[in-house]
């Protein structure tokens, strides 16, 4: 699947507007041309070449003033492009442990895993305050392929936002495990943690409020 995707968008110029678009909640042409340093025209046929293809698809984003805008956002064919945790194989040794050892297992198992993941992500995460934390775990989870970013604003407070998680097929069968996910944050940070998932079209976007007070 991965390979017949990557054969159908190879072009560098699709690469950078899906990445892009995968970071936002959906974005206008004249956004993209400056997100992209490209030409606005440019950036409109590769957008309308890859709608065609079922990879982009379009809504009427509103604005505080005049008419609604016309912004493009990822679909779920471009999925295959994003890395995910190889769930069809894991999904199966979670139920075969589950007949074989009891129900239990699965989530035993899963535990542990977040354990260890969580002590590997404590060596990078640095700093003293919550923010500081907060800004450097988004860094690390970034770098793992789970497109971070830390970001705080007054109205919004203090959020950890990721537009991809390789382990959200995972959690779709064993939904406990976003529990176990959210846990790790609230250990690496030292403060309470909600994970909430926000899905529109082939976007989903997982937020993880922190708690600074």
């Amino acid at each position: 699947m991965f390979s017949k995707v990557l054969r159908d968008i190879a072009k560098p110029q699709w690469f950078q507007i899906i990445h892009t678009l995968k970071r936002s909640t959906g974005m206008s042409v004249t956004e993209l041309s400056k997100a992209l340093k490209m030409s606005y025209m440019g950036v409109k046929q590769h957008c309308v070449a890859m709608e065609k293809k079922g990879y982009l698809d379009t809504w009427r984003r509103p604005k505080a003033v005049g008419r609604p805008e016309k912004a493009y956002r990822l679909t779920v064919k471009a999925d295959p492009l994003f890395p995910t945790v190889g769930h069809d194989m894991v999904v199966r040794i979670l139920k075969v442990t589950e007949r074989q050892i009891g129900p239990n297992e699965p989530e035993r198992l899963l535990f542990g895993y977040f354990q260890d993941l969580g002590e590997d992500f404590a060596k990078l995460v640095k700093g003293k305050s919550v923010i500081e934390k907060a800004t450097s775990l988004a860094k690390a989870r970034d770098k793992a392929g789970y497109l971070s970013e830390c970001l705080y604003d007054p109205k919004g407070g203090l959020r950890v936002v990721e537009y991809h998680n390789p382990m959200q097929p995972l959690f779709e069968q064993y939904p406990t495990a976003e529990r176990m996910e959210e846990s790790m944050f609230e250990k690496l940070l030292g403060t309470s943690v909600d994970r909430e998932m926000e899905e529109a079209s082939g976007l989903k976007c997982y937020v993880f409020q922190v708690t600074t007070l």
